[in-house]
């Protein structure tokens, strides 16, 4: 399937990706926000629970997505499923500006 393709099938899919614009959202407000993520999620976005992925540096299009599909029950996770439930559009805007603000850095191996 074509990359074209594969992110036409993903827009359906999700629906609208945010109701909110993304000017609106507030990465500090999001900081403040996240505490409660920090178990799974780490303090600075990097996951410190094995199954759970590492928020810092997601596009925060995809992030919102995630969040939306685990509130709406497209995607389940037995934790992820019942937060989500609390988490407002603005919530999740301005958690997903947060990790998108957190600056990620790689090094290849050798280097």
């Amino acid at each position: 399937m074509r990359k074209r393709h594969v992110f036409a099938v993903l827009a359906i899919a999700l629906g609208p990706v945010s109701a909110v614009p993304a000017s609106a959202a507030d990465a500090e407000a999001g900081r403040g926000k996240a505490g409660a993520c920090a178990a799974c999620h780490g303090r600075d976005g990097i996951a410190v629970a094995p199954d759970a992925p590492n928020l810092a540096g997601m596009s925060p299009i995809y992030t919102v997505a995630q969040l939306k599909a685990f509130k709406s029950g497209a995607r389940q996770h037995e934790q992820m499923s019942i937060i989500a439930q609390s988490l407002s559009e603005e919530d999740m805007a301005d958690l997903a500006a947060w990790y998108a603000a957190i600056e990620v850095t790689a090094k290849l191996p050798g280097s």
